[in-house]
């Protein structure tokens, strides 16, 4: 009995570790956003959401952890030209390109704009002054590893779901207002608008490169055989996911209901903010700006120290200091552009690279069945990049009207899933091909 509960305190250990490493600016901001523009549709739409936003995370942790923990290992069985490249594209894109910023973005949001009058909001030296105070401390702790880290990441999980139970049990019992009418998208296709917002979170690629993370706090634990290693992965992923959907299903009841109290706005920060004073007044602001701070820290200290070890490992002439201070600086300018023009510039690329991403972590799931035949991945991704290219370029405004002919013929194009049919006839090919050839 004493070993069975040791086991279970190990692997909720990990779980917990795992949940806190995705718990971060994206998380909080993007299902308010959802639960607003969802209306009555909110159900349909949340459904989507969960699949990207954790069931896939899910299956990626998995994906990895069979893989041995390291995406470009994973990306290599298409080639190693493509493991380079995807795997940079996907570190930037979860680094100093999109994730990293937001976080500063959204520390400026829901921590500092909520104590600011209204006409300091729209000059641009407040969130200027916020990230550079910002990111110097994230330098600072980057920089200078140490136990702080650890100790934010230990009191950051169990704090900031303490706040967010508190705004949903209160959202609950004294609700804001009823739920609003659905908007754009949502009025159509909840369900497949839903599922593609979930890529904003960038959860699947982010558990492509925590993968390494838990293996690693595995072997630390001395676990070191691979069957175990990928079943208690499959335990902690299943921990986070319960965790992810409970914060996910909460903020987006939040956002839900809160139209009637602070009106329909453009992001979710701001209904989250907004929210956390209607229900608690300024104490709800105080407590979640100091929470949310604390998880932007975290998931910054984390992405950028990631980012800096993976290309100083790749260009190990450039140390990585000189990488950590020039992804934070460049961190620092992008933030000042504003978490709306963030989120607005990050669909397009996560609309290319996300299908990617999707199909060759189902792929490798499968891979002893195919044996790792890399003529099945090849098959698979080159129809998918083609598709999910031009879904990134048509949400930039880009149309090229005879290809785009061509894709609508795509079951679920309109959906911007067009990809899917086609990464399954290459596959389909694919193997049929990889079983001749070893014949």
């Amino acid at each position: 009995m004493k070993n069975i509960m040791l086991f279970i305190k190990e692997n909720l250990a990990v779980g917990l570790l795992l949940f806190a490493l995705f718990l971060g600016a994206g998380n909080i901001i993007f299902p308010p956003l959802l639960g607003q523009q969802a209306g009555e549709h909110i159900l349909t739409a949340m459904i989507g959401f969960l699949i990207t936003g954790v069931g896939l995370p899910l299956l990626a942790i998995v994906a990895v952890a069979k893989a041995g923990g390291d995406l470009q290992l994973l990306a290599n069985r298409v080639s190693p030209t493509f493991g380079i490249i995807f795997t940079s594209i996907v570190y930037l894109a979860i680094g100093p390109f999109f994730a990293v910023p937001r976080t500063g973005s959204v520390s400026y949001e829901i921590g500092i704009v909520p104590f600011l009058s209204e006409g300091a909001t729209d000059h641009w030296a407040p969130l200027f002054i916020t990230s550079v105070l910002f990111f110097a401390l994230i330098l600072y702790l980057a920089i200078n590893p140490s136990k702080l880290v650890d100790r934010v990441g230990k009191i950051l999980t169990p704090a900031l779901l303490a706040v967010i139970l508190l705004l949903a049990v209160k959202s609950f019992i004294s609700p804001m207002g009823e739920a609003g009418n659905a908007v754009g998208k949502y009025t159509v296709t909840p369900f497949a608008e839903g599922f593609v917002q979930g890529y904003l979170t960038m959860d699947v690629l982010s558990a492509l490169v925590f993968g390494i993370v838990i293996l690693q706090a595995l072997q630390g634990m001395g676990m070191y055989d691979r069957r175990k290693q990928v079943n208690t992965t499959v335990f902690a992923g299943v921990v986070a996911a319960l965790g992810l959907s409970f914060v996910y299903i909460s903020l987006g009841h939040i956002g839900n209901t809160s139209i009637d109290a602070i009106g329909a706005l453009d992001n979710g920060g701001n209904i989250i903010a907004k929210s956390a004073e209607a229900l608690f007044g300024r104490l709800g602001n105080v407590i979640l700006s100091i929470t949310i701070l604390l998880a932007c820290i975290s998931t910054a200290v984390g992405l950028l120290t990631a980012n800096a070890q993976y290309f100083n490992k790749l260009f190990p002439r450039i140390s990585y200091k000189t990488f950590l201070i020039v992804f934070t600086i460049f961190s620092t300018a992008i933030t000042n552009v504003g978490l709306s023009t963030i989120i607005s510039a990050s669909l397009p690329v996560l609309l290319m690279i996300y299908p990617l991403a999707m199909v060759l972590m189902v792929l490798s799931l499968f891979d002893n069945f195919f044996k790792g035949g890399q003529i099945v991945y090849i098959l698979a991704l080159i129809p998918t990049f083609f598709v999910s290219l031009y879904d990134g370029f048509k949400e930039m405004d880009i149309k090229i009207s005879l290809y785009e002919r061509i894709l609508k013929i795509l079951p679920l194009y309109e959906q911007n899933l067009g990809w899917l049919v086609p990464a399954l006839i290459g596959a389909f090919i694919g193997l049929i091909i990889h079983k001749i050839l070893k014949k």
